[in-house]
């Protein structure tokens, strides 16, 4: 066993008083050693960005480390001050973050906030450190890097993002990596290049890298060692085939039995044909620019998009970002406007409707969004959020509060949730929320975006079994968008495959995944993390 790049031992991090426990994370000890992936995962609130905060210099005021140490090259990185850590942070041990929109500066062209690196340790010229980042982001992978040392955050794709993020990590040459949930909002296919860029790279470089996630699938795919954590205790450690394979805590069990598979279940035949929605050649093109200095730039979004939903039907969408998964779902709820073709629900043309006939028919077709923090109102009470559209449409107010009782019993939480707000809440039982308050309006449709991209694999398996348990006992149809093709398998009677815009194959569930016929979703298939372990354990 090589010599540890980091030790953490025996670290306490204190919450605030009155929160749900005493300590983020409570006594816990593990290593990083140079040249080897250690994975930590564990289910929100278990303490995994606790640890790499700590390991980072970046606690929040309010959390205190009361015990244990850190230690780097000899010395215990709790006791630095903010001199020292500015002095190591970015150049001995660097951090990748989960979504690099937030983490990057969108004021800032990528090039000059790659060449900010070497500046704050006053490190090379300013012509080096432009030919640097040229440099990084070549070495990352990004297509045309001195294009893209011009560009802003938002002129990349989320990938090509990640990729930039991971290039200013790199650029001083750390020791350490700290990936906090690099590609949880990625695609498989951008997925698994990413995957691959880091563990090339760590070889490439020799780093020992601290990789926080909570998708197994990931975790087969690129560690060397797992460390599980539970309400802050590290329940179980060890080689990651042993972990993965043999697990033995309880809690390490329960997470893997959670990981939905790439085998379909059995689904009974749907035996009403009647149509809940038929959409017949959409299509969407955004254009924006123009003028002196931008030019006209297109993205069509939708191209002769045409499919139907069945009643009690789910239909998934699945496809890479951008491929036209998201537009698709608000062009069926009409929330942006085709250019052409028709949205039709049950009998009602929704694209002819307007005004007072389309509020009207929106009771007949409500969406559930990926992030629920960001779709409920944190300045209103959970009770209010879930009665304000009913009681829009005329319903009586103590009517539509009793309903929302009862709909809050239907997704699994207690009625006294309607007198707290959004952030008093995980983000499970937020989810829960989303979908009571898609249901206060009694839908035939269900329109579910991305909606457990987010979550743990435990609480995405119990929303899962709940959104399947809604939709057979209310009637619903529903159409589920995911870039997750294990989630599609478990919740889908067909599946459309979307590229650029355009259907290239739809068909049962099942017979996609034993014979796809398109060679784009063999790709995604293919790109699926976690399979080579699956198969180990087969």
């Amino acid at each position: 066993m090589s010599a540890a790049a980091v030790s953490i031992r025996n670290l306490k991090l204190a919450l605030p008083a009155g929160g749900d426990r005493a300590h983020a994370v409570d006594g816990v000890s593990f290593d990083l050693t140079a040249g080897k992936i250690l994975c930590v995962v564990g289910e929100s609130g278990s303490g995994k960005s606790m640890c790499a905060h700590a390991l980072m210099g970046l606690l929040p005021d309010s959390v205190i480390a009361e015990a244990g140490e850190i230690v780097f090259e000899g010395q215990n990185l709790l006791t630095l001050g903010d001199s020292a850590w500015l002095a190591l942070r970015g150049r001995h041990i660097a951090m990748v973050f989960q979504e690099p929109m937030t983490a990057l500066n969108p004021l800032m062209r990528i090039g000059d906030q790659i060449a900010e690196m070497f500046e704050a340790h006053n490190l090379l010229t300013p012509k080096q450190r432009r030919q640097k980042a040229v440099e990084l982001l070549r070495e990352v992978g990004l297509p045309n890097p001195e294009q893209a040392t011009r560009a802003y955050p938002h002129q990349l794709s989320g990938g090509q993002r990640q990729r930039a993020m991971i290039a200013m990590a790199l650029a001083l040459e750390p020791a350490v990596l700290v990936a906090d949930e690099p590609t949880t909002a990625l695609d498989v296919t951008t997925q698994a290049q990413i995957l691959k860029l880091i563990r090339d790279l760590q070889r490439r470089r020799n780093m020992a890298v601290m990789f926080i996630t909570h998708d197994f699938g990931v975790v087969a795919d690129i560690a060397d060692r797992v460390v599980v954590l539970q309400h802050g205790k590290v329940v179980e450690q060890g080689a990651a085939d042993d972990v993965l394979l043999r697990p033995q805590h309880p809690y390490t069990q329960a997470l893997l039995a959670a990981v939905p598979t790439m085998h379909p279940p059995p689904r009974a035949a749907l035996l009403d044909r009647r149509k809940a929605v038929e959409v017949v050649g959409l299509d969407k093109t955004y254009i924006s620019g123009g003028g002196w200095f931008r030019p006209v730039r297109s993205v069509q979004a939708a191209n002769g998009v045409s499919f139907d939903i069945l009643q009690g039907e789910t239909l998934g969408l699945v496809g890479e970002s951008g491929s036209g998964k998201s537009s698709i779902a608000r062009l069926v709820m009409r929330l942006i406007e085709p250019d052409r073709g028709t949205v039709r629900l049950g009998d009602t043309d929704l694209t002819l409707a307007g005004g007072k006939e389309l509020r009207e028919q929106r009771r007949r077709i409500q969406m559930i969004f990926q992030d629920p923090f960001a779709s409920l109102n944190p300045r209103r009470k959970v009770g209010h959020i879930i009665t304000d559209g009913p009681i829009a449409h005329g319903a009586d107010p103590a009517a539509a509060r009793l309903r929302a009782g009862e709909l809050l019993g239907l997704v699994g939480l207690n009625a006294s949730a309607m007198e707290r707000f959004p952030h008093e809440f995980s983000g499970g039982q937020r989810q829960r929320i989303g979908i009571a308050r898609a249901l206060a309006l009694d839908p035939e449709v269900l329109v579910a975006d991305e909606a457990v991209s987010a979550l743990d694999v435990s609480v995405q398996a119990q929303v899962l079994d709940l959104l399947e348990d809604l939709k057979t006992r209310l009637g619903l149809s529903m159409l589920f968008i995911t870039h997750d093709l294990r989630v599609a398998a478990q919740i889908c009677d067909r599946i459309a495959v979307m590229q650029r815009g355009s259907i290239v194959e739809m068909r049962p569930t099942a017979a996609l995944f034993s014979a796809p016929e398109h060679p784009y979703t063999r790709e995604l298939l293919a790109a699926v993390p976690g399979q080579t372990a699956a198969s180990k354990a087969a």
